[in-house]
């Protein structure tokens, strides 16, 4: 009594396993009939799909980056590098340039007895300060000198000679005059 005709309906629905199990016997029945036999009677499987290409490594996908990383950072690097020592070496020339004098550095010149006038600034002569406010000006200085940090122990000495004098003017009758 074999039912061949219209699907057969199932009163429940088969699990995803029975389904799978019941393709997988459809497929092996397919395979083991003799219009898939070979010439020797082995069962002729499909060919195996070709493997994806191997991915490259990250360096080689975008090797065209590396170059220009490279000369930006080496750009960076050189600004930076430079930059610093400019000021440096800006600061260095100002202060060799001015001991050095220019006779040492040209040939012996004989001296000649030319006097140049001297070009003297006129002194101005300014209103003395008040004592009042020389005080209030002594005292901003002596907390000024108390903010600051020394870095070792002369310096700490020093500071402390500088206050102490600060504080004898501050205290004493007569400021004297500068």
């Amino acid at each position: 009594m074999s039912e061949e005709g219209p699907p057969k309906l199932y009163a429940n629905k088969p699990r995803k396993a029975q389904l799978k199990q019941f393709r997988g016997q459809q497929k092996s029945n397919e395979f083991s009939s003799p219009a898939a036999m070979g010439v020797h009677g082995h069962v002729a499987a499909p060919p195996p799909p070709p493997p994806p290409p191997p991915r490259e490594p990250f360096v080689r996908r975008y090797k065209f980056v590396w170059p220009i990383l490279l000369a930006v950072n080496l750009g960076v690097g050189a600004y930076l590098f430079l930059g610093t020592k400019k000021k440096d070496i800006g600061e260095e020339v100002e202060q060799d340039v001015s001991p050095v004098s220019t006779i040492d550095t040209t040939a012996p010149v004989v001296e000649m007895s030319v006097s140049t006038p001297l070009i003297t600034n006129p002194v101005v002569k300014r209103e003395p300060i008040p004592e009042n406010q020389q005080r209030e000006l002594l005292k901003w200085i002596l907390e000024e000198k108390r903010k600051i940090k020394p870095k070792d122990a002369e310096e700490k000495q020093k500071i402390d000679e500088e206050k102490a004098l600060i504080k004898k003017l501050i205290r004493s009758k007569s400021i004297p005059s500068v």
